[in-house]
């Protein structure tokens, strides 16, 4: 699975962990992606979304 947020694209992104002393140490920030079934071109199918997609409705649910 590409850690990819299927409506939005978001990815995770690299920066910097700094300790108390303020040493910066490399890291990822990754999104909070949730596997949801979502209407994708007309067809409903299982894929991986970011909270924020969810939260915006951007990911459309199907209709039971």
């Amino acid at each position: 699975m590409a850690y990819k947020c299927e409506i939005c694209g978001k990815r995770p992104v690299s920066g910097n962990s700094y300790s108390h002393s303020h040493k910066a140490t490399k890291r990822i920030f990754k999104p909070n992606l949730q596997k949801q079934k979502v209407v994708l071109n007309d067809a409903v199918q299982s894929v991986y979304v970011c909270t924020g997609c969810i939260r915006s409705g951007k990911a459309q649910r199907p209709v039971k």
